[in-house]
């Protein structure tokens, strides 16, 4: 199982020397993805800026938007700002990719909360596929979109479903799953990767699915105060008590139990782990690899 970092790009405060101590450091690490997610309304910096900043300043590691969520852009728009990131990092993009599910950040974008979201979805990765491949998707326009990525056919898209219907529906278009646990529960993630490897094999597809996942986690001194004020700043969109209630089943808040999450979770038959931090110290980039090497 391979091991990769978010930047602490939901924690508010991030400033350019930070993203630049973070990329550099996670490149040089033992990681084999750079991540980080997708949020509008939030103190975040906007996701696809900050990989082209990261991709500027990193050699080796792929780059990997968690979730884009693509209801909330223009399909043939997104088209070319991906596969511009794919040229400018060497061709080191994946993609995660996904409907979304905060109505604030979907009125923010100016787009249809209310629309069928996986059909959406589906529509827009047929865009987003038929782009890459050089054809006009756009009608009446003197020429395709561009530049073309530089991985023939674009990057691995990879489905943030969460939901057992939603990565059914996924093993029509989707390379892999990008899963999410917030415990993490192995059970969970196991369930979901089942569900995955049935629905690809039934699809007919050729190959199984590329199976990720990730988690919260928090080191240092007072990485339960850390976690839980995370929880509650990021959560908060869910409504009064939800991080409260939720903040207990969130458990990865030492090195012992982040040892024992990777290993609950690679014994799953997990390709890939993306750890997302809940502080800005670019320390715990080193503290993660010292642990799991």
């Amino acid at each position: 199982m391979k091991i990769s970092m978010n930047l602490p790009v939901m924690v508010p405060g991030l400033d350019r020397e930070t993203v630049l101590d973070w990329s550099r450091r996670i490149d040089a690490g033992p990681y084999e993805s750079l991540c980080a997610g997708e949020r509008i309304t939030f103190p975040n910096p906007e996701i696809l800026v900050t990989l082209s900043v990261a991709a500027a300043v990193t050699d080796r590691v792929k780059i990997l938007p968690s979730v884009i969520v693509a209801p909330l852009h223009p399909a043939a728009l997104l088209a070319k700002r991906l596969a511009t990131l794919d040229v400018l990092s060497g061709g080191r993009l994946v993609v995660g990719i996904g409907a979304g599910a905060r109505e604030e950040d979907y009125r923010a974008a100016g787009a249809d909360f209310q629309t069928p979201k996986l059909r959406k979805l589906e529509e827009q990765v047929g865009i987003l596929r038929r782009a890459w491949a050089g054809e006009n998707v756009v009608e009446g326009a003197l020429r395709p979109v561009e530049p073309l990525p530089l991985q023939p056919g674009g990057p691995e898209l990879l489905a943030g479903s969460l939901s057992p219907r939603s990565i059914r529906r996924a093993a029509r278009w989707a390379d892999g799953l990008n899963g999410f646990s917030f415990g993490p529960s192995a059970e969970e993630i196991g369930l979901g990767f089942d569900v995955a490897r049935d629905a690809w094999r039934e699809a007919g597809r050729e190959r199984p699915p590329r199976l990720t996942t990730s988690f919260w986690f928090a080191l240092g001194p007072d990485a339960r105060g850390q976690l839980d004020a995370y929880l509650h700043r990021y959560l908060n969109f869910m409504g009064p008590g939800v991080a409260e209630a939720l903040a207990p089943t969130v458990t990865v808040t030492s090195a012992q139990a982040l040892r024992d999450a990777v290993k609950r979770i690679a014994d799953l038959g997990t390709d890939e782990l993306m750890l997302v931090p809940t502080t800005a110290d670019p320390d715990e980039v080193d503290r993660v690899a010292d642990l799991l090497g």
